[in-house]
């Protein structure tokens, strides 16, 4: 199956094979299999840029096996998907988990004539 998404570098227009993502922390460049999805911080390389693919002084390049690696998700990946968002749906609103802590604002209280929306004005307490 041909990927739809091109080569990052510019002027290139063949297809992408491999997902480039720096480790600033570690100092690390990993090449891996094209990602499923178009990430911000990463970088699709075609074969060519990827073969090429050099980095900084004293950084290390970790190149994982793109060959064998399957290009769209597999059964099991679709099939773990479906149980979560499955799971995730079981659980009544009621009952999910709510955050707290010493930010946690409570909810204002329900004023007569305002419009809930997403927007809400919190009044000062005197």
């Amino acid at each position: 199956m041909e990927s739809l998404r091109l080569c990052s570098r510019s002027a290139c227009r063949e297809a992408a094979v491999a997902t480039l993502t720096y480790v600033y922390a570690d100092s690390t460049a990993v090449l891996g299999p094209l990602a499923t999805y178009a990430e911000p911080h990463c970088y699709d390389l075609c074969n060519a840029h990827a073969a090429r693919l050099t980095v900084p002084l004293g950084w290390e390049v970790v190149r994982l096996d793109l060959a064998g690696q399957p290009r769209i998700p597999s059964r099991d990946d679709l099939s773990a998907l479906v149980d979560a968002v499955r799971e995730a749906a079981e659980i009544p609103a009621t009952e999910a988990p709510r955050r707290a802590g010493r930010h946690a604002l409570p909810p204002p209280p329900e004023t007569q004539g305002t419009r809930r929306s997403h927007l809400r004005v919190l009044r000062e307490e005197r």
